[in-house]
């Protein structure tokens, strides 16, 4: 019996193995997906295709929770109340049919991390060609090609850091500087796309999906200087010179038809004016001595 046995378990086994490659997968997502605090509700929702079926939900480390899926519906949630410590952590989930046979691959990983105020929030500062800025809320204007460097710590409770910017809903970047307490986040030859506004959160030593509130931020305007500084300034400037330059041209050519053309012409009228007066004056002379 027991070799039959055996040989049962054994065939069920590459059953469900076989079903499994043909079932899809499913996948799974967090609701919110960012921003939960301890106390607050969030949903764990396992989406697969619309099959009657066991749905499972794996916590690493942690607890397994099962559910039974309907006819007609295409998810199924878990969802806890008053989040608590022992459910951040990293969920998978996996479905189960009976007819026929068969057992899904786990979805991909989702990771709830828990925020928990009673962490004081990390300091920041912002560094740029050996300036370095401490203000609360600061905002740096700076030309594209710049390195800036943005620091995050807390001594006490850090141990890795992320870099959080407006918009993204996922951090920017992380670190898990050896002993924890200071990050150090470097953008290298910054352009428009940089611009935005930083902030850090850490993760306390030994809770991995516990984070502390977000810190102050530091807001960045990258701006793009002309390609040729000036370049604008030099093509107007070369445009009137070029104007005063044509018309001290024309003014001399003016100058010079007056000299050589007008004034000969005014001085034969004025001669041939004279001459036709001196004329006159002896025919009248003449006149008076023929009377006489």
């Amino acid at each position: 019996m027991a070799p039959m046995a055996l040989a049962l378990i054994l065939g069920w086994w590459l059953v469900a193995l076989s079903r499994a490659e043909q079932l899809p997968p499913p996948s799974l997502s967090l609701h919110p997906s960012q921003g939960v605090s301890l106390g607050d509700t969030v949903t764990l929702r396992c989406h697969l295709p619309q099959l009657v079926a066991w749905v499972w939900l794996y916590q690493d480390g942690g607890r397994t929770h099962n559910k039974f899926q309907d006819k007609g519906q295409d998810a199924v949630e878990f969802s806890f109340v008053s989040a608590r410590w022992e459910h951040a952590g990293t969920y998978r989930c996996q479905y189960h049919v009976s007819e026929p046979l068969g057992t899904s691959e786990k979805s991909d990983p989702v990771e709830l991390v828990l925020t928990d105020r009673r962490y004081p929030p990390p300091g920041i500062s912002l560094s740029f060609e050996g300036h370095v800025m401490t203000a609360i809320n600061i905002s740096i204007h700076m030309e594209r090609g710049s390195n800036v460097t943005i620091r995050c710590w807390n001594w006490e409770y850090g141990s890795s850091f992320l870099l959080h910017k407006g918009g993204h809903s996922a951090p920017v970047q992380r670190q898990d500087p050896i002993g924890g307490g200071m990050a150090t986040f470097t953008l290298f030859g910054v352009s428009p796309t940089d611009s935005g506004t930083y902030s850090c959160s850490y993760r306390p030593r030994g809770h991995p999906s516990v984070s502390s509130p977000l810190g102050d931020s530091v807001t960045l305007e990258v701006t793009s200087p002309p390609t040729h500084p000036g370049a604008n300034g030099e093509s107007r400037g070369s445009l009137v010179v070029a104007v005063a330059g044509g018309c001290a041209a024309a003014l001399a050519f003016g100058l010079i038809l007056i000299i050589f053309f007008l004034l000969p012409a005014c001085r034969r009228r004025i001669q041939t004016t004279a001459g036709s007066g001196e004329s006159l004056k002896n025919s009248k002379a003449n006149e008076l001595q023929a009377h006489h």
